[in-house]
């Protein structure tokens, strides 16, 4: 399979002409990211209730360990689930960042993104957003439209990769995605957005 800029040739240079996007597995990427945050805590750390929901979730040996990576210690943790004493803005986001790293973990390792993307083997709907050619000059402009196809069987791989922090395998995941388009497919390698019907 060839890599996504050996796809995006067929079309020349995507971006001479002030087309605007990125690789589709960057794009991937950002989607699994957002099913992630949409999966958590709602309320923002910075309010009461937000802040006490994440603290409660960090409350474990794995919790604190994300917390000590952060440069937060057990005395400062306990202090704060005590009431004691307040977390500043800074320590409110180190807080927001050890939560959402467990909370990523978490599902990962209990197998619940891959189960809720494979949706008992029917797969999702992806939607894809080609790249952005307002910028463009009418004479170099390409007709692309959105597209929307049901994707099955590359969840397991893809949530993998994306655990990994893989990005070299998740563009090679993409182009297994597109290649199911059309004889255009190359047109997709670089996109504006993906969107994940989960």
């Amino acid at each position: 399979m060839a890599g996504s800029g050996d796809l995006w040739a067929r079309w020349g240079e995507w971006q001479r002409h002030d087309a605007r996007g990125m690789k589709g597995g960057e794009a991937l990427i950002l989607e699994l990211n957002r099913i992630v945050h949409s999966s958590g805590i709602v309320s923002p750390v910075t309010s009461r209730r937000g802040l006490t929901a994440r603290l409660r979730y960090l409350d474990s040996p794995a919790g604190r360990e994300a917390l000590a990576e952060q440069g937060v210690s057990s005395r400062t943790m306990r202090s704060w689930t005590r009431g004691t004493a307040a977390p500043s803005p800074a320590s409110r986001e180190r807080i927001d960042a050890a939560y959402w790293w467990r909370r990523r973990e978490n599902l990962i390792r209990s197998g619940w993104l891959v189960r809720h993307l494979d949706n008992d083997g029917r797969g999702r709907r992806m939607e894809i957003y080609p790249v952005d050619q307002s910028h463009v000059d009418s004479k170099y402009s390409r007709p692309l439209s959105d597209r929307s196809i049901m994707v099955r069987y590359i969840w397991p791989d893809l949530v993998s990769a994306w655990a990994a922090r893989n990005a070299t395998l998740v563009d090679e995941i993409w182009d297994d995605v597109i290649t199911d388009l059309d004889s255009d497919y190359a047109a997709y390698a670089y996109v504006s957005a993906v969107g994940i019907g989960a």
